[in-house]
């Protein structure tokens, strides 16, 4: 291991290659590939240990930024010693929350260039991730970034790689998988407690009638507000205020809607119980079908995928009606030969199915009281069980910061997050192309489909450039 002091002059001369670079707009990719190499040579050396002090830097402090910022907060053995963001409003009230000064940045890359911060932590919009996260990878920093991971599939193939090529530890913001709720779900189901499943569904029903997100006309940004350097990579549109901060997610340009937003934790979930990680096939219907705004992305969805094991899933966006769809109130259900196990933020509920004695008896009028008697003698193969559970940001920033240190692979590592976004993404593509599609998950492309294919990948904006 390097001495201490060589480390740290190395580190600074590395940081001093980097900025001279030529630094135009917010998030332009190119950087000296020399310094990113020698950089992250170093730093992967540099194992903390048990008691030590991770610093930490914040890219984003918006709604969701502000959410993680103080799961973090809880936690004695890290320190935020950095904060960016394009609002001076979310810095200034990001730095009275953690009190201790933090280093402000408007421009990423400079933050990403202070060699004393050991990780950092990426709450942008959807379409900015993936430049992010490459660039602190190759800088020597560990990453914990927000879901989905990726605004397409090759975007979320080459983070995979840049973790791997780099050695850093990389925690996708799917916070369930911290929770032991979630891998006792996937105990039961693994182990028969429902019996053979053969259909998980997923429900995200949130009633925005009558006005959804309004339709403000384009204009031009509020002063102080860097249109430019807010769209990055994603193609050059006039201002919007629905296109700004949370509203960007009914916009394909920053994001996939909320099948990406919120079906990727269902999707997770669904993987982890089930013991998948990606589909066979995938086909989408929906649209605008109450249109009161002037989104893109549906408001109305339902997505199907078949995956091994002969599984049916499926995602159902409702926009018009808040009532349960599901038999009983729950994100996913998880049906099976034996019982339906309904999962929820708070816990899960199994209850069991009535097993007839015989065959499935038929519905004539003469057998039809045959039919009731079955039925009456059926009995249940299993227990009901009914079990709390919890889901903590804190839990998911405190498996982060032990991996850091221990350099295990966090609970949520960037491959397991990139199949499960992978998913969702693709169901928009079929949504798109109004086609079924067959997935090739080794290849990562559609075996039937070639128009579809187009949608993997995306050109950035000069002078962005797409990870390779």
């Amino acid at each position: 291991m390097l001495h201490k002091e060589t480390k740290r002059f190395l580190l600074q001369k590395c940081t001093h290659i980097m900025s001279r670079m030529t630094r135009r707009s917010f998030g332009k990719s190119a950087v000296s590939t020399a310094a990113v190499v020698s950089t992250s040579a170093l730093l992967s050396q540099n194992v903390l240990g048990a008691n030590d002090r991770i610093r930490l830097g914040f890219i984003g402090l918006g709604n969701r930024g502000d959410q993680v910022l103080d799961a973090f907060l809880t936690h004695v053995d890290c320190e935020v010693v950095a904060i960016c963001d394009l609002s001076q409003s979310y810095l200034d009230f990001a730095a009275k929350k953690i009190g201790t000064r933090p280093r402000q940045y408007r421009d990423y890359r400079k933050l990403l260039e202070d060699p004393s911060i050991d990780a950092v932590v990426i709450e942008t919009p959807d379409h900015w991730h993936a430049l992010q996260m490459i660039e602190a990878c190759a800088a020597g920093k560990d990453v914990y970034v927000e879901k989905p991971l990726s605004l397409c599939v090759a975007e979320g193939r080459a983070m995979v790689r840049a973790a791997r090529q780099h050695n850093r530890v990389v925690q996708v913001g799917i916070q369930r998988m911290s929770a032991s709720l979630g891998r006792e779900v996937a105990e039961l189901i693994q182990g028969g407690a429902i019996g053979r499943v053969t259909s998980a569904r997923a429900f995200h029903i949130q009633n925005e009638w009558p006005l959804g997100i309004g339709i403000p006309a384009d204009g031009e940004p509020p002063e102080g507000f860097d249109w430019q350097a807010w769209l990055g990579p994603a193609p050059l549109k006039p201002y919007n205020k629905n296109r700004t901060f949370y509203r960007f997610r009914w916009f394909y340009d920053y994001s996939g809607g909320q099948l990406t937003n919120f079906g990727v934790h269902y999707l997770a979930s669904i993987h982890q119980a089930l013991g998948v990680s990606a589909p066979m096939s995938v086909v989408a219907m929906g649209g605008k079908f109450v249109n009161y705004d002037n989104r893109e992305i549906p408001d109305t969805l339902e997505a199907l995928w078949h995956y091994p094991g002969d599984v049916l899933v499926s995602f159902t966006q409702f926009n018009a009606s808040a009532a349960p769809a599901a038999a009983r109130p729950c994100e996913v259900e998880f049906r099976g030969t034996k019982g339906t196990l309904y999962l929820t933020t708070s816990g899960y509920e199994i209850v069991p199915e009535v097993i007839l004695p015989n065959e499935f008896a038929a519905r004539t009028p003469v057998d039809r009281s045959i039919e009731r008697a079955h039925r009456q003698g059926g009995k249940f193969h299993i227990e009901p069980i009914s079990s709390p559970g919890q889901i903590s940001d804190a839990d998911h920033a405190r498996n982060f910061l032990d991996c850091v240190k221990s350099r295990k692979k966090p609970n949520c590592d960037v491959e397991f997050a990139h199949r499960a976004t992978s998913a969702a993404l693709i169901a928009n593509i079929a949504h798109r192309t109004r086609s079924l599609l067959d997935w090739n998950a080794t290849a990562e492309e559609f075996e039937n489909n070639t128009r579809a294919n187009q949608f993997l990948r995306y050109d950035y904006r000069a002078p962005y450039q797409f990870p390779s």
